[in-house]
């Protein structure tokens, strides 16, 4: 929705020119820019990127791994003595919980567990510091020096009132050399054109991960799935994540030939789905709720679809809620002019006492069903109660789980609410960065990834601790999307917190080195951990300091 002449927006800005310097890969905040302020755009690049899972104990084991697997081959009573010491080794190192190692799981799976969770960290990859706005190193391949000239040229032609050229937004680690250079007037797709035709193909590959990954440790199909959408994601990819979700009801969408867009969908038969349908409901993010209008039509129109369908309950979870007399609306968020999943503000800053409170602040924020029958509704609760699994899918590989707090903030609401209802539903976090090889993981399997291969990786404090003030920020926020997570569910371990205090206060030159930079990051970072220990959701043998002691001038 546009703004008005007499909205206050517009009355404060009036004639003077908006000029927003805004990363490329973020499409989702250029749309509104332009159309509430009729705003400029600047596209500017992403950091580079580095790879985790290089730290002398990781590189140790992957070598210990390939020497089984040669020894197994020529020597198997070696061999066998190998695979204990790598094990042993392994569960010293925090790596057996990360790579979902039960107690007595056969030796030849632990180690084929384990051997794909240290080459999965090995492949995790992180923002490389910051990206200085209009600048590049020295050793900067020739496109991101063009880009870095372009960014200045066209912020100055911007404050001279002159012409910026447009230019596409999206991920250039994602394949998407268009966007380079930057320093252009960042466009988007058409929103009525969304998913397009590749994301269909693509969107349909990753729910089928999530669909056998789920088969896999449950030995059943998900009946009932809760899933996000979010706004820069869908204008990323094209709408793989709306694909994804109409691929799991058994929904192919529809396109007009000529221009593209999307005119409708056809309900695929159960022959050519080949397993049952799932019902999917889907929470919306406020900015997706605002640009996508025609696409909650679509979703919401395809699930009553296929819930008037007249198959068997277990081919058709939905037209067994139909025949149960449920509510048929699957699209739901925040009140119109709402923004946000309440449980991170409420965990963070807010007052509770227990889980079921950060559960309730996340129901309370989804309020409204969206779609042809938009209006408030109470049935989002339901649907978080019966859910069997919930997903969120990363198209980018360096926008993931613990990068802000907005992910823990869905992820945990949603599972802290599920559980005040007395449900247990697994959670997927859905790697979707290599949209071909798409991974599905547990929440507690990523954030072991997550906190051992970036958030402790001493390359990653380095390259953001040498932004100082700006880059001590980036610290702060990953702790506090751990206890996000860490107070709404229970996939941040404790082993994961003693690793990250141990890598940011515990060793005395990193934390001089934040303390530095920046004193009040450095103490909220410390007040979080006491926060952790005081809330029973971190048990430590480490002798934490209280931050006073740490940073007495601060208690002055």
């Amino acid at each position: 929705m546009a703004l008005s002449p007499t909205c206050w927006p517009a009355l404060a800005v009036g004639p003077l020119p908006v000029i927003y310097p805004f990363i490329v890969d973020d499409p989702g905040e250029a749309a509104p820019l332009k159309r509430r302020l009729g705003g400029i755009a600047l596209g500017h690049l992403t950091p580079e990127i580095q790879r985790g899972g290089r730290e002398p104990e990781t590189m140790r084991l992957r070598e210990q791994v390939e020497e089984y697997a040669a020894a197994s081959l020529l020597d198997p009573r070696r061999a066998a003595l190998i695979a204990r010491a790598i094990l042993d080794e392994a569960e010293a190192l925090g790596h057996l919980s990360g790579a979902g190692i039960a107690p007595g799981t056969p030796m030849p799976e632990a180690l084929a567990a384990l051997d794909a969770h240290l080459c999965d960290l090995g492949e995790t990859a992180f923002r490389d510091g910051l990206h200085v706005f209009g600048r590049a190193p020295e050793d900067a391949s020739p496109p991101r020096r063009a880009s870095a000239a372009a960014e200045r040229a066209s912020l100055i032609a911007a404050l001279d009132g002159r012409f910026v050229a447009p230019g596409p937004s999206g991920s250039p680690t994602r394949g998407r050399a268009d966007v380079l250079p930057t320093g252009r007037n960042l466009t988007t797709l058409d929103p009525r054109a969304i998913p397009t035709r590749a994301a269909a193909t693509l969107g349909a590959k990753a729910a089928e991960a999530v669909v056998t990954r789920y088969l896999q440790d449950e030995g059943a199909y998900p009946e009932r799935v809760v899933m996000d959408l979010w706004a820069s994601p869908t204008l990323r990819t094209g709408g793989e994540d709306v694909a994804h979700a109409l691929h799991l009801m058994g929904v192919r969408p529809l396109w007009d030939h000529a221009s593209t867009r999307v005119t409708g969908f056809e309900v695929l038969p159960p022959a050519l789905l080949g397993r049952p349908r799932i019902d999917v409901t889907v929470r919306i993010s406020g900015a997706f709720r605002d640009t996508f209008p025609d696409t909650l039509a679509l979703i919401d129109r395809a699930a009553r679809a296929v819930a008037l369908r007249e198959e068997p309950d277990e081919e058709n979870p939905l037209a067994a809620a139909r025949r149960r007399g449920e509510d048929p609306a699957r699209v739901f968020g925040a009140a119109p002019g709402r923004y946000g999943a309440g449980a991170a503000e409420t965990a963070l800053d807010g007052a509770w006492a227990r889980r079921q409170d950060l559960g309730a602040a996340y129901l309370n924020a989804t309020t409204h069903a969206y779609g042809d029958a938009a209006g408030p509704s109470g049935s989002f609760a339901e649907r978080v109660a019966r859910a069997d699994a919930y997903l969120h899918a990363f198209d980018v590989a360096e926008r993931d789980l613990l990068d802000g707090d907005a992910a823990a903030d869905a992820l945990g609401g949603f599972h802290a609410a599920a559980e005040s209802l007395g449900a247990r539903p697994a959670l997927f976090s859905l790697d979707v960065s290599e949209p071909e090889r798409p991974k599905a993981r547990t929440a507690r399997e990523d954030v072991a990834r997550l906190v051992r291969a970036r958030l402790s990786a001493p390359a990653w404090i380095a390259a953001q601790l040498a932004h100082g003030h700006r880059g001590a920020q980036e610290l702060a926020q990953g702790i506090d999307a751990v206890f996000v997570l860490a107070a709404t569910t229970d996939a941040v371990s404790h082993a994961d917190l003693d690793r990250l205090y141990g890598a940011w206060i515990a060793d005395a030159a990193v934390f001089e080195r934040l303390r530095v930079a920046n004193p009040e990051a450095a103490r909220a970072i410390l007040a979080r951990f006491e926060e952790l220990r005081a809330r029973g959701l971190w048990q430590t043998r480490r002798n934490a300091m209280p931050a006073d002691a740490l940073m007495p001038e601060a208690a002055e």
